[in-house]
């Protein structure tokens, strides 16, 4: 709301600020016209009053009410790192731990919660109790990730994750020696007929396509209680439900440290406690400007030091490995030819053509 202001006439002399204040139909009450006064959000004659002045005939007093919360969510003062902001998006790296968006169970303290608080417009098409949500990523999966700030930039960047316009790439660490370098799961998937929290690879006729690519980084010779471990970057053409997780483990490789799809000896895991995936590199246009953008996001601190400990078990690193890896192995700055307001610590971003394979027209997921 903007700045409302009156002359005083001369039956206000002699009241309380936050009184008459609390009688203007644009502030709620007393009360909270007094918190505007404690905020200096009140002048009288162009010198901020507190709320216990008493007003006389013909002074001019100005108030700035609170903007209004146009989000069905509590904002929160959660830290965010941002790592891209413009007037239409926003690229951030979210942490593990961190749930998205308000659902049973974690009705406060969500990703969606801090973007509230952060920011103060925020595309509203997945309604207001989810502002700004173009994607998601699980809980415990952590990495860049993309928001919108309006409606019509919210819906674009949705229609470009369906036609398979911007590029989302993982790291993530599975269990045993992958032999082939690169690959393609081709699995549908569906709920799991048995536990409603899960999904699996299914024939049954509710079953999406889904479709993931991996390129194997770096493999690492067994241990005294594991078959040996495999980096690889695997890149989404779909985005289901747990799609990375459920088609590695599918495939005999199961992510490190998942605790609904990973392994029963928790040994092997190393000490991990959630899900080895990160969501290091992300590539689009963007939707308003058209220029390509690419950013990387660094290894979290929990994800390095497991590999720092395997370090003596490489047997190497592909040429995709040397590649990728020196990207993602330190923090690292925006490239020149983006300027924004406001860069996180954790991200490189550079420009970098986007494929074009066919679209997907299904919603995306948690990964």
């Amino acid at each position: 709301m903007s700045r409302v202001s009156r002359e005083a006439p001369a039956d206000w002399a002699g009241k309380r600020l936050d009184v008459v204040l609390g009688s203007w139909p644009e502030l709620a009450s007393r009360s909270a016209a007094a918190r505007l006064a404690d905020a200096g959000r009140v002048t009288v004659d162009g010198v901020a009053a507190n709320k216990n002045h008493l007003v006389q005939e013909g002074e001019l007093i100005v108030a700035e009410p609170e903007p209004v919360c146009p989000f069905d969510v509590t904002p929160e003062p959660i830290p965010l790192d941002v790592v891209f902001e413009d007037d239409e998006l926003i690229v951030l790296s979210k942490p593990a731990g961190l749930v998205v968006h308000p659902a049973q169970g974690n009705w406060s303290g969500t990703l969606v919660n801090a973007l509230a608080y952060h920011f103060t417009e925020l595309g509203l098409l997945q309604g207001p109790e989810r502002p700004g949500i173009v994607h998601r990523l699980d809980k415990d999966t952590s990495g860049l990730m993309l928001a919108a700030k309006r409606d019509e930039t919210q819906a674009a960047l949705q229609d470009a994750i369906r036609q398979r316009l911007v590029d989302r790439r993982y790291l993530c660490l599975v269990h045993g020696r992958i032999g082939p370098d690169t690959g393609i799961i081709d699995a549908p998937l569906a709920r799991d007929a048995h536990d409603r929290h899960r999904r699996a690879v299914s024939d049954h006729p509710s079953a999406k396509s889904a479709v993931t690519t991996f390129t194997v980084l770096e493999r690492f010779e067994p241990g005294l209680s594991d078959d040996g471990y495999t980096l690889v970057e695997c890149k989404l053409f779909t985005g289901r439900t747990h799609q990375i997780r459920v088609h590695l483990a599918y495939t005999g490789h199961p992510v490190v440290g998942d605790p609904l799809y990973g392994r029963r000896a928790k040994a092997a895991d190393r000490g991990l406690t959630r899900q080895f995936l990160h969501s290091y590199s992300l590539a689009l246009t963007h939707p308003v400007t058209g220029v390509d953008m690419r950013f990387t996001d660094a290894l979290p601190a929990d994800l390095r030091t497991l590999l720092d400990e395997l370090r003596p078990l490489s047997e190497g690193r592909t040429a995709a490995g040397e590649e990728i890896l020196g990207q993602v192995g330190g923090k690292g700055g925006l490239s020149p030819e983006f300027t924004c307001r406001s860069v996180g610590e954790g991200a490189r971003a550079t420009g970098r053509p986007t494929p074009s394979p066919p679209p997907d027209t299904s919603g995306d997921k948690g990964i």
